[in-house]
């Protein structure tokens, strides 16, 4: 009995030691994910930990914020801030913290990375738009189980560090929108598991680094928007490749041999010259091909228009000549066909010149008969291509003979000077070791000659200006003499159109940010202090996706009887023009991706719901289309036109294309679920919706339910970056919307909803896509 006591008592003492010893790991990971939050001087993303007190592996993961934990240690950190560059980068940045982009000048990169690097079982670590400014520390290199690393859009600056290379385990790098800026590394060798990297818009100079071709897994290569040059080389071997983008570059080889895994190959803006590969016909993945704005010449390979999923083929502004065979074939997926500014001649084949609502092709700039639209793009004479042709070739030539001649010559100029200049140094090398020191002593008595205080005093001033145009909230009544001042009266120059509501002009502060005015005619008598209050209650409309009114003026020019009295509204402004701009995008570089389309989606659908939750009675009629939606230069989306409701039963004569703008009642809540639907039909067909209008939706409704009709009906850009499960949803929510039954249609809340479960499963597909 002795010994069972004596087992039971050293069983509860090692469990005891057990608990303990757990708690004390997991409390130091809590730590470092506290010093952490410090050091990046607590992001929005983060605040959730404030009064969190629960275990911070439970918390549900968002777009901003992700933390997974094994074993009482964190397994994954991905981490979403507000600062990002991705769009709009800083022409300037040499290095030094930049204000309301990066960190403070206190952020230590070195202390974070040390701090960092404690979680010690990290495999996947995600830090995007956070700031982070500085030379990426070696040190990165002890979380040795690291499997993804994504630090994009951030301010890090210098060469990539070359331990990266001891992450024997790594599968994801992706370093985009930063300012590296040394030269290419080229240590990929030992990373045999790596399957996507990407270190798009940066500065990196050198060539295509060659030991790529030894990664057998490699799936994704991006490199576009750099400084490389060179020639590439030969990449069959890479036999998983599926993405290769080097657009904006400055290589300047002829084109390399491609694996035929390719889907989707980015070329444009670099120096490639010579014909385009026989090979490339045969790449029967293919599904998008830009070659634009290079050197290439010859005939295009014929079948590269009848590639099974060939879908975007963009040729354009080469030095393309000759024929193109009159019985060209194009595949049944091709959707968009660029040839244009070349020096192509012959007849156009029929497959590209038949009018089509799923395919677009320009032709123009080349020396091509065309016979069915003869007027619809300017063709030049047929002399014309063969006299340039020639000519371009040879001058080509010529400028590589005067290239040879340039340099031979300037070698020996540095030569001469090399000599003269290694004299001349002697000499100097006497005066700086004997009368600098005494130069340089003298100077560090003398003064700069303005003070410290002052260049505080400026520096304050400028930050509380700042603080000043962004923090204030209430609803600013100006003058309509300012008005006309910041429009030059109201004059063409600042005029934007006409607007779903009332017209719209630009104007510029005194402080120097932009605005936009739409100015309303008030035709009937009303009460200027009700009309204020709700000018008050409008502005204080608050919500990241919505316009922000800044405030108003109402002109009493009317009293005269004779004109009529104007209101006019001065909102921010949003300069990067409207959704249904960029969904009519054919730039496949540029054009909106599936999942782009639906955190834009996402975002006017919570300004909605916010319209009709936020307040009450909700606010109704808040004209829901595509031209209403406005992206800042992120894609950020703001919705306009809202709200009218609110001022409307104040003024009854305001109206929305001839409709009056009623009050919010429910009927009125469904129409914009309705109309809603219908900014889900365009996104998911494209510009051809909104020239068709209402109608063509209707009769193509039933076309969503067969495979071979989803083909001929959505925007192929969405069918080459969508997830079938994805699509389904937000299909399935479309026809909902758009319900002829207002009892059939869902509430605005489950709209979002599923659009948020659409982007999750989407995200999910896209990450199993890079993964396998």
């Amino acid at each position: 009995m002795t010994y069972f006591y004596f087992y039971l008592h050293l069983f509860l003492l090692s469990l005891f030691f057990s608990i303990h010893t757990t708690h004390q790991l997991q409390f130091s990971q809590t730590q470092v994910l506290l010093q952490l939050r410090k050091y990046l001087q607590y992001p929005t993303s983060l605040q959730i930990f404030q009064n969190y007190n629960a275990h911070l592996c439970t918390l549900t993961p968002s777009q901003h914020l992700s933390i997974k934990c094994e074993d009482n240690s964190v397994t994954e950190l991905k981490i979403m801030g507000d600062k990002t560059n991705k769009h709009g980068k800083v022409s300037s940045f040499n290095g030094i913290a930049v204000p309301n982009q990066t960190l403070s000048k206190t952020f230590s990169i070195d202390s974070f990375v040390t701090t960092l690097t404690r979680l010690t079982s990290l495999r996947v670590l995600s830090l995007v738009s956070l700031g982070i400014w500085g030379p990426l520390p070696d040190k990165i290199h002890r979380l040795t189980l690291l499997q993804v690393l994504d630090l994009s859009s951030n301010f890090l600056f210098g060469s990539i560090p070359p331990k990266i290379a001891t992450f024997m385990n790594l599968q994801i790098l992706t370093l985009d929108g930063n300012y590296f800026n040394t030269t290419m590394p080229d240590f990929f060798e030992p990373l045999s598991s790596l399957s996507i990297l990407s270190f798009k818009n940066n500065q990196l100079k050198g060539s295509f680094p060659f030991s790529l071709c030894k990664i057998k897994n490699l799936t994704h290569v991006s490199f576009s928007h750099n400084e490389l040059s060179g020639a590439l080389p030969n990449l069959t071997v890479l036999s998983r490749l599926h993405v290769l983008d080097l657009m904006e570059n400055r290589f300047d080889s002829e084109l390399p041999l491609m694996p035929k895994s390719l889907v989707t190959v980015l070329l444009s803006k670099n120096s490639f010259s010579g014909e385009i590969p026989i090979q490339f016909g045969q790449l029967s993945q293919l599904q998008n091909l830009d070659l634009s704005s290079n050197r290439l010449s010859g005939v295009p390979p014929s079948l590269l228009f009848s590639l099974t999923n060939i879908s975007y083929l963009n040729l354009a502004n080469n030095v393309l000549s000759g024929s193109i065979p009159k019985k060209l074939k194009c595949g049944s997926k091709l959707g968009f066909v660029d040839i244009s500014g070349n020096m192509l001649s012959g007849l156009l084949p029929s497959c590209l010149e038949s009018i089509s609502d799923r395919r677009v092709v320009r032709f123009g700039g080349n020396c091509l008969s065309v016979h069915s639209q003869p007027q619809d793009q300017n063709q030049k004479h047929g002399s014309y291509c063969e006299e340039s042709s020639s000519g371009k070739m040879k001058f080509w030539r010529w400028e590589i003979d005067a290239a040879i001649a340039i340099i031979l010559v300037v070698f020996l100029l540095l030569l001469a000077f090399g000599v003269f200049f290694y004299r001349k140094y002697h000499s100097r090398e006497i005066y700086r070791h004997e009368m600098l020191p005494k130069i340089v002593q003298d100077n560090n008595n003398s003064t700069t000659g303005v003070s410290s205080e002052l260049l505080a005093s400026a520096r304050y001033i400028s930050q509380k200006m700042k603080l000043g145009t962004q923090t204030s909230t209430t609803c600013r009544h100006f003058s309509i003499q300012e008005l006309k001042e910041i429009t030059r009266n109201f004059d063409l120059s600042a005029y934007i159109g006409e607007g779903s509501i009332g017209k719209l002009y630009k104007g510029k502060l005194e402080n120097g940010s932009y605005v936009m005015i739409r100015s309303l005619a008030l035709r009937k008598k009303f009460s200027i202090q009700n009309l204020k209050a709700r000018l008050d209650l409008l502005s204080k409309l608050h919500h990241p996706n919505l316009v922000s009114l800044l405030g108003h003026c109402i002109d009493g020019r009317g009293k005269d009887g004779i004109s009529p009295q104007k209101l006019h509204l001065v909102y921010e402004y949003v300069q990067n023009g409207d959704y249904r701009t960029h969904l009519s995008e054919i730039s496949l570089d540029k054009a909106l991706k599936w999942s782009d389309r639906l955190a834009i989606l996402i975002g006017v659908a919570k300004a909605v719901h916010f319209l009709h939750t936020g307040m009450k009675p909700g606010c109704s009629r808040n004209q829901l289309k595509t031209n209403n939606i406005l992206l800042d230069e992120h894609r950020f989306p703001k919705l306009s036109d809202y709200g009218m409701s609110i001022i409307a039963e104040e003024i009854e004569n305001i109206e929305v294309n001839g409709e009056k703008l009623k009050y919010c009642l429910r009927e009125e809540l469904e129409d914009d679920v309705y109309n809603f639907g219908f900014l889900l039909f365009e996104s998911l067909a494209g510009p051809i919706a909104s020239e068709k209008g209402e109608a063509f939706f209707l009769n193509e409704r039933a076309s969503f339910d067969s495979h071979d009709g989803r083909i001929r009906i959505v925007d192929p850009v969405v069918l080459t970056s969508c997830g079938q499960e994805s699509l389904s949803i937000v299909i399935s929510i479309t026809i909902k919307c758009i319900s002829p039954q207002s009892s059939s249609r869902p509430s605005f809340e489950d709209v979002l909803w599923n659009l948020q479960y659409a982007a999750q499963v989407q995200a999910s597909a896209d990450a199993e896509h890079y993964i396998f």
